[in-house]
């Protein structure tokens, strides 16, 4: 289930440029009271066929992530007993049309992959009244970052190893015409704790069948792994291997090759494609190394290496050139600090979006209601910049720019309720350092000034996110001065993507 962080875009819905989706095809209609013709609700039957009720074969317990559209529980089969994932998608947030066919598309996606071991398996599809649940394979041995974090003995082989699984991985959807459109490292599990797991592919909710040559427009992914021609709204599968690319650089050095404070600088740096291979540790890097990762990182599209030639790439080869000596011990701090930062991250940003006092919802409510003059459900780019001014906005012309821009992902001049709420909560108020001092108090229960591991697992228990097993690691790795706790300076800059008094390096 893919978990948001202030560094990942929001999962947009847009269209290709050519070419329709699946589940595009007619709408019949039905007669209404009186015999007037009426729409049926978008929502009526997604599926389009009837189901087995879930609750039937299936008990749902705990809850295990959440996403923009839905939630992702374990469940198990009453019949054997076994555990699976359920993946919830509430009805009630499919408020278009395109929504409705993203769901569509992504069980068609499901079950167009199945069989392959690296790729988390379908189970089956069902729907009620409120929702849609798919249910999929449960990979309860955590993200592709905890095995290597682990280890104590980390080498370029290694890091060669599980990256031959993540491009076989892309190899097998494009080459089965599928574009996954969110890979990075959090959407590879591993299927158990066993040394030996398998790792697979997970979340194709941002996923799309493509046709040779067909190019897409709308902005997905996360900013980090985002490449240069999704953000000038003009690709194919060329993106995934640049979201891979930065995994593998990220896996060699333990920090992403373009990092800024905000989503808009990383999108900057991302676009001036400048890679760093002097600072420490790429001076002791192997040149096969370095080769692969300049060939997927290539701004241009047509030039950047495929999936089929990454593997057969003389770094990537299980007789390759990896060699087999440790990485520099700062590879695996680093490692580790970015992916217990994101995950201290994910869990502020939900207790800061679950505790917004309801009259600032109620304002961006009203402040929507006041633009939607004609009650369409979206607004234009001018309505928005004369709404905002009539309601003495303190937006700046840049802030309302780049609201617009993160929020009309189709160019069509338009944006939905959900898109300004999601966006202006966003650029307005969730890095607000108010906000960030209620989070931080909301873990820090006993008001002391710090939070403490066992302050930490209760939030987390009382907000059912990740393993409580991660607690203490998260707390070692976001605690700078190591006494132990998180003091306000420490979560503070972790929230901004910050090191205490001076800017986060990751080289």
């Amino acid at each position: 289930m893919g978990n948001t962080s202030s560094q990942e875009t929001s999962a947009r819905r847009g269209r290709p440029k050519s070419g329709s989706g699946p589940g595009t095809g007619p709408r019949t209609r039905v007669k209404g009271p009186g015999g007037t013709p009426k729409q049926p609700s978008l929502t009526s039957n997604v599926l389009g066929k009837e189901t087995e009720d879930l609750k039937t074969l299936y008990e749902v317990t705990r809850e295990l992530g959440r996403g923009q559209f839905g939630v992702t529980y374990q469940c198990t089969d009453k019949r054997t007993g076994d555990l699976y994932a359920c993946k919830t998608i509430s009805k009630r947030k499919l408020r278009r049309k395109e929504d409705v066919e993203d769901v569509i598309r992504e069980v068609q996606i499901m079950h167009h992959l199945i069989g392959h071991k690296n790729i988390v398996e379908l189970k089956g599809a069902y729907e009620d009244q409120a929702a849609v649940h798919l249910v999929m394979e449960l990979a309860q041995g955590g993200e592709l970052f905890d095995r290597i974090v682990a280890r104590h003995h980390y080498t370029e082989r290694a890091a060669a190893e599980m990256f031959r699984t993540i491009v076989h991985v892309v190899e097998i959807c494009h080459s089965l015409g599928v574009m996954h459109r969110d890979l990075k490292p959090e959407n590879f599990l591993l299927s158990s704790k066993r040394e030996d797991a398998d790792l697979k592919a997970t979340d194709f909710g941002l996923s799309v069948f493509f046709k040779p040559g067909q190019k897409f427009t709308d902005i997905v992914g996360s900013a980090f792994y985002v490449a240069p021609e999704v953000l000038a709204r003009n690709y194919g599968p060329e993106a995934d291997i640049w979201s891979a690319g930065v995994i593998l650089y990220i896996l060699l050095s333990g920090s992403p090759p373009f990092y800024a404070e905000s989503e808009k600088g990383i999108f900057d740096a991302i676009v001036q494609g400048d890679l760093d291979f002097q600072s420490s540790p790429w001076p002791s890097i192997s040149s096969g190394a370095k080769d692969l990762v300049r060939r997927m990182l290539t701004q241009d599209p047509k030039q950047r290496i495929t999936a089929a030639e990454v593997t057969h790439h003389r770094w990537m080869r299980v007789d390759g050139d990896a060699p087999d000596k440790p990485l520099d011990s700062a590879v695996l701090t680093r490692l580790k600090k970015f992916a217990a930062a994101n995950k201290l991250k994910k869990m502020a940003l939900k207790v800061i979006a679950e505790n917004m006092a309801s009259e600032e919802i109620e304002g961006l409510k009203e402040m929507f209601r006041a633009m939607d003059v004609d009650g369409s459900g979206t607004i234009t780019a001018a309505e928005l910049k004369t709404g905002l001014a009539k309601q003495g906005s303190h937006l700046s012309e840049k802030e309302v720019s780049e609201l617009m821009s993160s929020a009309d992902v189709d160019g069509n001049g338009t944006i939905d309720y959900t898109e300004f709420i999601a966006a202006t909560m966003h650029l307005n108020r969730f890095l607000k350092e108010e906000h960030i001092i209620n989070a931080f108090y909301h873990f820090d229960k006993d008001r002391s000034g710090y939070i403490t591991a066992d302050e930490l697992e209760a939030v987390l228990t009382e907000n059912k996110i990740g393993d409580k097993s991660e607690i203490k690691q998260i707390v070692r790795e976001c605690d700078s001065n190591r006494d132990g706790k998180i003091n306000y300076e420490e979560f503070l800059a972790m929230m901004r993507g910050t090191e205490p008094q001076q800017q986060r390096q990751f080289v």
